[in-house]
């Protein structure tokens, strides 16, 4: 079955196969995933910035697609206020990026309702391209009667969109890590401030998502994603 991508220019490829340490594993959630039942699931894929959301989205996807499930991919970060109304709030603290960065009433009114309802034929998969900043609000992607909706981005679980998971992921990596890897991946665009930009704007936002939203408890499977071809289940 097809895997339905979002049209984002801000698109990540699907990474290869790292190990095949990797590869059952990612085999096993697929299949924890797909024994929920029939029907539509919506899959929700958090844990820092950097710390392999997106990849292990695709790797999910690509995994329950072959069982024969048609799957959608989404990420958050298609679902970001525009920058032409940056003057309404502080988007350079981390505070301001936690607080005002997400469209949460884009992300349940075009993605998670219309994957919650089975009278619902399509959905929106990208709101504004992060990078562009052109609303794909009207491009819409088919919803069979037993999608499963792969979501990945940080602050998934904060209360705003919570409820909507069938199934909770955390990647586990530390904030050092975190930051190392952040600071290599945007280098190009944001050069030298790209680590005072990881450091003092997103590690700052995720530190008060997790004291405030606590989602880790909910969560239903923990992995460690601290070397890519030796992920660790370390709880669920």
């Amino acid at each position: 079955m097809p895997v339905h991508h979002s049209i984002s220019t801000w698109r990540q490829p699907s990474p290869p196969a790292a190990s095949p340490q990797r590869t059952a594993l990612v085999a096993q959630v697929a299949e924890r995933v797909r024994a929920i039942g029939a029907g539509r699931l919506l899959v929700g894929v958090d844990g820092l910035t950097a710390a392999g959301k997106t990849g292990f989205g695709h790797e999910l996807a690509a995994a329950i697609s072959v069982a024969g499930r048609s799957v959608l991919r989404a990420t958050l970060d298609d679902f970001k206020r525009p920058w032409k109304d940056r003057h309404r709030y502080d988007r350079e603290s981390g505070e301001g990026y936690y607080r005002n960065a997400f469209d949460y009433d884009g992300v349940r009114r075009l993605l998670l309702d219309p994957c919650r309802s089975a009278a619902a034929t399509s959905c929106t998969l990208c709101l504004l391209d992060p990078l562009t900043q052109e609303d794909h609000s009207a491009v819409t992607s088919p919803l069979e009667p037993d999608s499963v909706l792969i979501v990945d981005g940080v602050f998934a679980f904060r209360p705003e969109i919570d409820g909507y998971w069938d199934f909770r992921i955390w990647l586990e990596v530390d904030a050092e890590l975190s930051v190392r890897r952040g600071t290599a991946r945007d280098q190009d665009w944001a050069g030298p401030d790209a680590e005072r930009l990881h450091r003092e704007r997103y590690l700052v936002a995720e530190r008060i998502y997790l004291a405030e939203a606590g989602p880790l408890p909910r969560v239903d499977v923990v992995i460690d994603n601290t070397v890519f071809a030796e992920p660790r289940l370390i709880r669920g």
